[in-house]
Parts: structure tokens; C-alpha cells; sequence
């Protein structure tokens, strides 16, 4: 069973997860509007779910700020005066509200997404999310949140958008044990290595694998609990009160 705040999106091995019917396109122009499936949309202008698509399209003005890793197929991005950004499963990328761009897509394509509709701040374009992204050391949990060693953690913040306070990018970490607390942003995050347990407010546990993704809600009571190596593609943002 899965806590309600703790949202799985994509399984890489058995059935992929149950998302509840409901309003599949993000905007008026949305180009995967077709093949959408967003299982949740919060404050700030921000959706998460999986999409699928297949074919060709144009967007002069892509209409929104959306992150997406694919899980099957292939999807090519071709900005504008720019060699196609080819995503292969594993690999995502953001593309930036107001960017001009081809869309092709073979079939059987789906990928995972976390977008926001809101205000920008960021130029348009493409930015790759990179599994072998350059990671520096980075903050690791409290002190007083662990139960056990202090993991070492690294990251790699490859796109802002400071409007909308939707970051992406690549972080991994040593194994860790972590009490539950308050999810401290909305956060969907894609695993490349490793797996992770979560453990929401009702004491349920949702083990996330190598190439599975998951949302979590911001605010949402959350444990973590690894035991190997984990890296993960991750979005976050962060609503103010």
C-alpha cells in the first residue's frame, strides 16, 4: 500500500501504478495534452504524472516549465537553430516555458513529468539531466533526523527557475536512515541507482527501485531508509506559506 502523499508514478519492472482519471492537459497549447495522466496538481501552479506520445508536432512557444525522464521509446527535442537533444530511457530534461522547438517521438514513447504552469523566470531552452552530471558535496540531513551515520550527499542543480522555485537536477548519497518529518518541498525524483524505502504518515512503506519514479508532497510525513549507493534525477519546489 502507498501513503496518499507519497505518489508513485512509474514502476521499471511489474504494473505500472493506478493514477486517477481527471484533467490530462496542462494547458490550452500543450503539445502530450493527448497522452497525459497527471496524478496530482498542487498550489503554485505545479502537476506531476506520466505521459505518453508518439509522432510529430511543433510548439513555437512551449507553454509551460516541465521536467521529463523517459521510460520507453525515444523522444528527440530540437530547439530551434540547435542539434536535437535524443532522450533515450534513463535520460531527461527540462524544457523552459516560451522555447521554440520540434517534438518527435517514436512509438511506444512515454516518459514521467513534473511541470509548472506558473510565472517564469527562466530563458527559454533545453537542459539535459544527466545521470553523469559533475556532483559537488552538498548538505547532508540533521544531524538530529538520523538514526545512524551521517550520509556523505553530493548534487548537481543543473536549472532554476527562481519565479516559480523549480529546481532540477542530479544528487546521490550514501546509504542513510532517516526519521520521518514533514517533507520539507514538492519533490518528484527519478532513481538511477539504488533503492530507497519511504515510509509515510500511516506507517505504510513504498520501496522505490532503480528506475522508478515517485512524487512526494510537500509537508507529507516522510522516512527514509537506504542501504546501498542511491542517485536520483530530482524536481523540487518549494511553496511558500
Amino acid at each position: 500500500m502507498t501513503s496518499p502523499a507519497i505518489i508513485v508514478l512509474h514502476r521499471a519492472k511489474g504494473a505500472q501504478p493506478a493514477i486517477s482519471p481527471g484533467t490530462t492537459r496542462l494547458s490550452a497549447a500543450d503539445p502530450f495534452a493527448a497522452g497525459r495522466e497527471i496524478a496530482w496538481t498542487g498550489p503554485d501552479s505545479m502537476a506531476a504524472g506520466r505521459a505518453a506520445f508518439e509522432g510529430t508536432c511543433e510548439s513555437a512557444s512551449f507553454p509551460h516549465t516541465e521536467f521529463m525522464v523517459v521510460v520507453d521509446g525515444l523522444l528527440r527535442l530540437a530547439e530551434t537553430g540547435k542539434a536535437a537533444l535524443e532522450l533515450t530511457p534513463g535520460r531527461g530534461a527540462v524544457i523552459a516555458r516560451g522555447t521554440a522547438l520540434g517534438i518527435e517521438a517514436a512509438p511506444g514513447t512515454r516518459f514521467v513529468f513534473c511541470a509548472t504552469t506558473g510565472a517564469t523566470s527562466a530563458a527559454p531552452g533545453l537542459q539535459d539531466i544527466r545521470a553523469d552530471a559533475a556532483l559537488s558535496p552538498s548538505a547532508a540531513p540533521p544531524v538530529e533526523v538520523l538514526i545512524g551515520p551521517t550520509p556523505q550527499c553530493r548534487s548537481f542543480n543543473a536549472f532554476t527557475d527562481e519565479a516559480s522555485r523549480f529546481r532540477a537536477g542530479t544528487w546521490d548519497s550514501t546509504p542513510y536512515h532517516r526519521i520521518s518529518r514533514p517533507h520539507r518541498v514538492n519533490e518528484l525524483m527519478h532513481l538511477v541507482a539504488g533503492s530507497v524505502a519511504l515510509t509515510g504518515a500511516d506507517g505504510s512503506v513504498t520501496r522505490v527501485e532503480q528506475g522508478d519514479s515517485v512524487f512526494v508532497v510537500q509537508d507529507a510525513p516522510c522516512a527514509w531508509e537506504s542501504s546501498a549507493h542511491v542517485a536520483k534525477f530530482y524536481v523540487v519546489q518549494e511553496v511558500q506559506g
